[in-house]
């Protein structure tokens, strides 16, 4: 376990942290965009899988049922958070590693992961640990190995635009601009993944949520 840094508490205040998965659930379309990052990432066994940012564990735990025989690593600074993670862990009789540390912090080793996730994550974050987590994610990646991430991007009606500023207001203007003018998908290119693509967008009541891909280079 390192020491974690400042971040960002999961619904922007920590009096709101044991309420987050009814939040997430009710406001944003939450089976919908967590299918379509799970269909994306089609994890099979053997797999070593790495959620940065894992939170209360829900993705990690529907990688799990999707695919028990893979090895799932969950990193999130945030001992509230991980708390209610271990709780649903061992609720559901799964086997999940969970790290406390930054999504930036190389708590692993190099090449550990056939594929990265973070969800929810890089809008909450500043231009330099959205930097930082990228970075992080290509060194924990194998030759060839994908990134995918799930997380608010461009809000391309007036609509969503609108429903969007209820993240603002909860992250902060700073944290989430890049989100919203589309500057993820060049900021994995930035870190140096090939084929970056977007892949899905979900309108949800907070704005929509794109599902990007990414590749890290062959050896």
């Amino acid at each position: 376990m390192t020491e974690p840094r400042d971040f960002t508490p999961a619904l922007g205040r920590p009096e709101l942290t044991s309420q987050y998965d009814q939040v997430i659930a009710i406001m944003t379309r939450e089976r919908r965009w967590r299918a379509r990052l799970l269909a994306a990432l089609a994890p099979a066994a053997g797999e070593t899988i790495v959620d940065l940012g894992a939170g209360t564990g829900s993705m990690a735990l529907l990688i799990k049922q999707a695919a028990p025989a893979c090895h799932v690593v969950g990193v999130d600074p945030d001992p509230e958070v991980l708390a209610i993670a271990w709780a649903k862990i061992e609720a559901a009789g799964q086997e999940v590693e969970v790290l406390q540390a930054a999504g930036d912090a190389h708590v692993l080793a190099d090449g550990v992961a056939d594929k990265v996730i973070s969800s929810l994550v890089l809008h909450q974050c500043s231009h330099t640990a959205k930097e930082g987590l990228l970075a992080n994610a290509y060194r924990l990646l194998k030759p060839d190995g994908r990134l995918l991430i799930a997380d608010y991007g461009l809000q391309r009606t007036p609509l969503m635009s609108m429903l969007f500023r209820q993240v603002w207001a909860l992250d902060g203007y700073e944290n989430t601009r890049a989100n919203k003018d589309w500057e993820i998908p060049k900021l994995m290119a930035a870190a140096g993944f090939h084929d970056v693509a977007e892949l899905s967008v979900t309108p949800t009541p907070t704005g929509s949520i794109s599902v990007y891909a990414g590749t890290k280079a062959g050896a």
